[in-house]
């Protein structure tokens, strides 16, 4: 289980195919600190850790198919800055929101607002079960645990203060990318449950 506090950010190094998988290559401040097997949310999305480099300070992992289709994983590229986060010690601080790092959809980042001192981002995901924001609810945008508002069925906008925007991938998201999406948990066994009650 993942908080969507961000550690640190990652640099993309290397993608690799092998078959139906894709392995990638990441530089990132605690990689002498990974084991093997280990999961790591990587812009949100949980993969597990295949080999590390202590000394070049790079580790490794490997996305499988399905993970590709349902991600954004397949434009990742060298260069690109990534959202790290290792699983909640059980003697952690829960400091964002319950974050498993499976990733329910993508959206396009539709503008994105320069506010002198803030940005404001906005996302549009579309209309589908499951997809279900409220004012002043969590979201988790590439990992980031982050309150939504001017939710709406197709989309809602965050809030970017100076810190977050220097230390997590959104100082590179521009207009027209696409990011990952994880609704929050408890929204979306609230709304399994009353549509069971309604039927």
């Amino acid at each position: 289980m993942f908080t969507g506090i961000i550690e640190a950010v990652g640099t993309m190094l290397a993608v690799a195919d092998q078959g139906s998988n894709r392995h990638f290559t990441i530089a990132s401040p605690f990689a002498g600190e990974l084991k093997i097997d280990q999961s790591v949310a990587h812009d949100g999305v949980c993969l597990t850790v295949v080999a590390v480099d202590a000394m070049a300070g790079t580790h490794v992992v490997t996305a499988i198919d399905e993970t590709m289709r349902v991600t954004n994983l397949a434009q990742w590229q060298p260069g690109r800055l990534l959202n790290l986060e290792r699983c909640l010690a059980a003697t952690g601080r829960f400091d964002g929101h319950i974050v498993q790092g499976h990733v329910d959809a993508t959206a396009v980042c539709a503008s994105v607002q320069d506010q002198n001192g803030s940005w404001l981002f906005r996302f549009e995901h579309g209309s589908a079960p499951g997809r279900l924001t409220v004012e002043k609810g969590s979201i988790c945008v590439n990992g980031t645990s982050l309150t939504c508002f001017e939710s709406t069925d197709e989309g809602f906008t965050v809030a970017i203060i100076p810190y977050t925007y220097e230390h997590t991938s959104f100082q590179q998201l521009r207009a027209g990318d696409s990011v990952n999406l994880e609704f929050d948990i408890v929204g979306k066994y609230v709304a399994k449950l009353l549509g069971r009650a309604a039927n």
